[in-house]
């Protein structure tokens, strides 16, 4: 009843240039990632009202030459049914699932860090999304059988999953606020992005070409 967010999340995606143009000229166009290390599943990210953050991470990919040219994308997003990793409800669950991937895999995957990370935050969550999948796996199996049983769905799956990352330097000698401290959306059902757009950028803000 309470599970459905009612407003329209800002969201940005560090991208390549000709990524960007080509979503925003083509409203059907959805980027969909299925990297086993993407922390919230599958899906396509984006910082939450942090530009600045999106900025930063295309322009890291370009120097280490994954993109070509960096540039930002803004989205607005309807969470709708959101699976919201900062709500006790939904953080309870995952110890369930976790244990029925556990029986399914001989081999369970592992959160690791990567080694140019000299802050050791885990980057690459193997294990988190792998979990998660097996999240909207299970809810998918449910729809399966609520749909043949009953003829329609009483179990929603999840438009979007969104949690806090705490990551990079202490922002001061001792503190827990991290530098890199960002909330994530990760944007599963392409009907929840209303609309791409190009941001405005400051001029001290222009990407690097």
């Amino acid at each position: 009843m309470y599970d459905n967010r009612h407003h329209v999340i800002l969201g940005f995606h560090g991208c390549d240039e000709e990524t960007c143009q080509r979503l925003v000229n083509d409203p059907k166009e959805f980027h969909f990632n299925k990297n086993s290390y993407d922390w919230l599943g599958n899906g396509m990210y984006f910082w939450e009202n942090d530009l600045e953050r999106a900025r930063q991470w295309a322009l890291e990919k370009q120097k280490q030459g994954k993109i070509r040219k960096a540039a930002v994308l803004g989205a607005f997003i309807d969470p709708g049914n959101c699976c919201d990793f900062m709500n006790s409800k939904y953080t309870g669950q995952l110890a369930d699932y976790y244990v029925k991937l556990n029986k399914i895999l001989d081999d369970m995957p592992h959160n690791e860090d990567v080694k140019s990370d000299p802050h050791k935050d885990k980057l690459l969550r193997k294990l988190d999304c792998a979990v998660i999948e097996q999240m909207h796996k299970e809810i998918s199996i449910i729809q399966e059988i609520e749909h043949r049983k009953l003829g329609f769905i009483l179990t929603p799956g999840f438009d979007t999953v969104r949690c806090a990352f705490l990551e990079g330097a202490p922002a001061f000698p001792g503190a827990a606020i991290k530098l890199k401290n960002h909330i994530q959306i990760c944007v599963r059902n392409p009907n929840s992005i209303l609309a791409f757009f190009r941001p405005r950028l400051k001029p001290s803000s222009i990407l690097a070409a």
